[in-house]
Order: structure tokens, then sequence, then C-alpha cells
């Protein structure tokens, strides 16, 4: 195709530099013809162009633009872009901006075109995005408003410093009256300069040990300010890439009050406990005893309850590894333990039997456990039974697992076994030993051997005859 006095191969040259879309429009304003530069952007929708006025092809807003364009044949000097909006059935305005030159002297006119769909996506990207920052801005500011309301009426003296170089960046007005300080005078200052240097070390070394856990911690650090004792606690966090410590105090004479006093019926109820002739131990989760009454001091053959505290119960438990073993695990399990039955040896060598019962307490401030310790040996004679007398019920052996090796038990039972079929074989045959010899299915040899280990020959019966054997 050739535009007035040029050849084919400069005119697509030009166009192909220039723009996206050429147009040939005819004085009356009609479209004789096209070429589109940018197929991939433009050929489905410019398509039925040709043939229909160039104002038919834009918005009713556009109209105008497009008459100064065909009226720019007849201006001299130069022209400037003009920006349209093309109608596309089915999808959303095309934005061209077009440049005009005059064709010749028919009168034709050449319009370039450059698609600015890309540039309007850009813009409306450009417009989102902004909302969206807007939003998040509002979204933030809404949560700096709250968080300053919490931080000005907190109830507790909070600061956040700075983990770098122990700076205060903020501090609520708690903290402001109890320094007697205005919030200029500390922002910026080191934290804690204002104590003595004793307290000074105690607080450099809380926020290393918090810093180098790298979370919140409830360690805290008794310190003097202003001539006021204080209770001063911290927390790691982050705030982009600075960490930030948020720092508590407390002044001691307000924990002391938040303490509820015990009523008399509790501190009457301590009393009791405290004269029980039973035994009553706190311990941690561990079992490291935390306080016992002397009861179980006396068990343990102790003089202080200093001596128990801090060491683990199981050391005076019977079978210490096993017993302890035995009830963390059911108290974890269940929360509680009934009488379980073990034995207390004291210090001193003495060996008490007890009943102990226990119940864990998970959900207190200080989690513990506690045990009551009834000692049981006038109801027990394991003792005896251990140093060789028999017993003579199974509930006798099966309170000496534990205390004797299984093989000593296995044999124990047997004796007693064999032993009572021994007596109840003589009182059927009427102590007729060959008779019970028969009915055992034994040699009357090897049941007067029997009769002798068991201590048995006296039993109350008639001295047999040679018959009887």
């Amino acid at each position: 195709m050739a535009f007035g006095g040029f050849d084919a191969g400069t005119t697509g040259a030009l166009v192909a530099a220039a723009a996206d879309i050429a147009l040939v429009v005819a004085p009356d304003g009609t479209i004789r013809d096209l070429a589109c530069c940018n197929v991939d952007l433009l050929k489905d929708k410019v398509e039925d162009w040709r043939g229909r006025k160039w104002t038919d092809t834009v918005t009713e807003e556009s109209h105008a633009k497009i008459e100064a364009l065909l009226a720019a044949r007849t201006q001299s000097g130069a022209q400037r872009w003009r920006q349209v909006n093309h109608l596309v059935s089915g999808g959303p305005d095309l934005p061209m901006r077009y440049l005009t030159f005059p064709l010749g002297e028919d009168g034709l006119i050449l319009a370039l075109g450059r698609e600015l769909e890309t540039v309007a996506k850009l813009q409306r990207e450009l417009v989102q995005t902004q909302q969206a920052m807007e939003r998040e801005y509002m979204r933030l500011r809404h949560t700096e408003t709250r968080y300053r309301v919490l931080f000005q009426m907190a109830s507790e003296a909070i600061l956040i410093i700075d983990a770098s170089d122990r700076r205060i960046v903020d501090a609520n007005p708690v903290v402001i009256h109890l320094v007697g300080s205005t919030a200029g005078e500390l922002i910026g200052q080191r934290f804690p300069d204002d104590i003595d240097s004793k307290d000074r070390e105690l607080v450099v070394d809380l926020f290393s040990s918090i810093r180098n856990a790298g979370q919140a911690t409830r360690e805290s650090a008794q310190i003097r300010l202003k001539d006021q004792q204080l209770r001063i606690s911290a927390s790691l966090f982050r705030q982009g890439n600075h960490a930030h410590f948020l720092v508590r105090l407390s002044p001691l004479h307000d924990l002391e009050r938040e303490v509820p006093a015990l009523s008399k019926t509790r501190s009457r109820l301590l009393e009791i406990i405290d004269l029980m002739p039973e035994g009553f131990v706190v311990t941690d989760m561990k079992g490291q005893i935390i306080t016992a009454n002397p009861a179980f001091l006396d068990l343990a053959q102790l003089a202080t309850e200093e001596q128990a505290q801090g060491e683990s119960l199981g050391r005076w438990l019977g079978r210490s590894d096993i017993d302890m073993n035995v009830l963390t695990a059911n108290l974890k399990e269940h929360g509680v333990v009934r009488l379980f039955v073990t034995t207390i040896e004291g210090d001193l060598g003495s060996r008490e039997e007890v009943e102990l019962s226990a119940v864990s307490v998970p959900d207190a401030d200080e989690p513990c456990l506690g045990f009551a310790i009834r000692g049981v040996g006038s109801r027990q004679r394991r003792n005896d039974t251990s140093a060789g007398q028999l017993p003579r019920s199974v509930e006798q052996l099966t309170e000496l697992v534990g205390h004797v090796s299984l093989k000593d038990l296995v044999r124990e039972t047997t004796d007693m076994i064999e032993r009572m079929s021994i007596e109840a074989a003589l009182e059927l045959t009427s102590d007729n030993r060959a008779s019970a010899a028969e009915l055992l299915g034994l040699s009357r040899q090897s049941l007067y051997a029997k009769l002798h280990r068991y201590g048995l020959g006296d039993l109350p019966s008639n001295p047999p005859d040679d018959n009887r054997g």
C-alpha cells in the first residue's frame, strides 16, 4: 500500500517505526485504509474500522478530539498527540494516542496511533496498589491506636527498650509516675542507668539471658529504683529487623497486696497439717521437696525441714527409683494415687512400713505434688515374714513384691503350699503318716524329712505305732 507520493517501502518503514496503527482518513472523516503494526494487541479490535467514520469508532467524549485531529490538515506548525478511547464490543474501551499528517493535495490524512492499553493497565494496577496501601495504612493506624490506648491505660509500668543498646523507646504514664520523670526525659535514656550498680548487673544479666533464649521468658529480678523496691520482668519481641524488650516494673508492696490474706480456716488447716501424726510433703513436679511437716521429718530421721528441702522424696523410699517413677507416672496420668504401699528408710537406718496417698496440682501458679504418708507398721508383719516366718496368705505374699527377689518369693510360695498340703494330709488321715505319705504321693522317708524341715513333728497326735509308720 502507498500513501500519496510515498512509495510502499518508505511508507511501511515509517509506519512500523512510528506507530502501532496507521489510518488513512478521507477529508470527510471516513477511514479509507489502515495498517496494524501491533497485530497481537490490535488486530481483533480494529478489523471492522475500514470504511467507517472515524468518529463512529470512538466514545462520545472523544468526538471533539477526532474533529481536532481532522482539522489539523489545514493548520501549520507542530501538531500534538491527542488521546481518544475506541469502542470495543464485549470489552473495555481501547485507549489510543494519535498524531495526524496531511498526505498530498487530495486532502487525505495519515493518522499514526499508539496503543495505550498497556499504560492504562499499569495505571489501573498503580491505583489498585495505592488503594491497597491506603487500606493497609488505615489498618496499621487502627492497630497502633488500639496499642496506644492499651499502653496508656495499662495499670502496670511498661517500658519498650531497644535490645541492641538498652535505650528506652517508649514508656507508659505509670512508668513516668513511678520514676518521677517526664516522657521526654525518659525516651532515649539507657536503662537501667538510674539504679545501683549491683542491681544494674542483675538487670543486664536478665536481659542477656532473655536475648540468648530468643523467646518470651518468666525470668525476673528485684531492683531498687528511686527509693522503691521493684520486681522487673521482661520478654523479647522483634519489630522488623530490630529486637526489643517489653519490660514490666511492679512495686513489691503492690504484689504483696495482691496476694489475698489466708482466712482463719485456712490458717487453722495449715496448723493441723503441721501437727498431724501422719507425714505430709509438698514437692515440685519432679519430686523435689518444697516443704514437709514434722511427722515426715520423724519418719526420715531428720532434725530440720531445711535438710529435706531440695532433696528428692525418693531418697527415703524403700525402692527409691521404682516407687518414685510409679508415683509420678500415675500422678501425671490420673492426678491422684491412693494407699500406695512402700517403706520409709530413715537417715539413721530405721525402716517403717507406710501407706502413701498423693495428688497432683498442675494448674497452680507453681505446679506441685502433695503426699500424705501414714505409718502402717503395727498393722503389717512383712519384716517378720521376710526374716524367715512363712506367710499364711496370698495377700502376705503379694506384699513381699519389691522387698525380696523373685527367686526367693517363688521358693517361699512353694514352701507355703507344700507345708499347707502336708498339714491337710495329716489332718485328713488323723496324723497317720504312712497314709499321709501315700495321699501326697511321697515316700515315708521324704515325708519325715519335710515334717522335720517345717517343724511339724510335734503336731498334737498320739505317737504312731509300727503299723501307722
